[in-house]
């Protein structure tokens, strides 16, 4: 996907620190995807958006030339 977004649900998400830097990798699936294959991406903390994540959360997750930008927990 070059831009745009999917939603899917957090499987797990944890601190990572990367030369000092604090990232977060999030692991989730996407709800269209029947495999339920994990899918992974490390962000900033300023990319997870929506309040604090937590595993079972509904997410959205925006990608530009395919890469994940942002991830939104979205409301119950």
């Amino acid at each position: 996907m070059l831009k745009g977004t999917r939603d899917g649900i957090l499987k797990k998400v944890q601190p990572v620190s990367i030369h000092g830097q604090m990232s977060w990798e999030v692991v989730f699936t996407f709800l269209d995807d029947q495999s339920e294959q994990l899918n992974a991406a490390r962000v900033g903390a300023e990319a997870i958006t929506g309040g604090r994540v937590e595993v079972g959360d509904r997410i959205r997750v925006e990608y530009l030339v395919g890469v994940v930008v942002k991830v939104t927990r979205l409301p119950s």
